[in-house]
């Protein structure tokens, strides 16, 4: 019996910030302008979806927790 090895990982999902509709499709799904999605791919020198996602969602928790602290003062 031959034992087949097999990655654990998922698949990347990357964006192609080129072609206006595939950038319009990612910009919808993480929720953000495709403006917003081009300077965050170049903030962060990424352009995979999960790494895409996890820094959009810390911005919104930073933003979020700045905006109680001004109302909090």
């Amino acid at each position: 019996m031959e034992i087949q090895n097999t990655s654990t990982t998922a698949r990347k999902e990357l964006i192609d910030i080129s072609d206006e509709q595939d950038r319009n499709y990612w910009a919808e799904r993480l929720g953000v302008s495709s403006e917003k999605l081009k300077s965050t791919i170049r903030a962060i020198h990424s352009m995979e979806f999960s790494k895409l996602n996890d820094f959009l969602r810390m911005e919104k928790i930073k933003s979020a927790s700045t905006y109680q602290r001004f109302i909090n003062s």
